[in-house]
């Protein structure tokens, strides 16, 4: 009986110490997650803080790029404004030269008829 009893208290001894190695695993294991709990929540917040400013930057851009586009149509009316107005000149002159060579035409007529 006292064999059984060695046997019995051997294997409560090694029973104990298996615990006892479960539990430090465990132990280690939730520090681990701790540790890894903390880090997402760390870039969770990162990636929070981050899309906030991704937003702001998305509506100034748009709003930047509704300026430009405002800026390019304006340019191109008034281009286009511009190159009427050119358009226009030239044709004012062409008919100034015209009506200036048919009056020194005409000038040079009456001279004739006058002599």
């Amino acid at each position: 009986m006292a064999q059984q009893g060695a046997a019995l208290q051997n294997y409560n001894n090694e029973l104990v110490k298996c615990i006892e190695d479960l539990c430090s695993k465990r132990d280690d294991l939730q520090r681990q997650i701790m540790v890894e709990e903390e880090e997402k929540h760390k870039l969770q917040n990162d990636i929070r803080v981050l899309s906030e400013k991704l937003a702001k930057v998305n509506e100034n851009l748009a709003k930047k790029i509704s300026a430009r586009n405002e800026f390019d149509k304006t340019i191109a009316e008034t281009e286009a404004a511009y190159m009427k107005i050119l358009e226009s000149s030239q044709t004012l002159l062409n008919v100034l030269k015209r009506e200036s060579t048919t009056l020194k035409k005409n000038d040079t007529d009456d001279l004739r008829y006058e002599n």
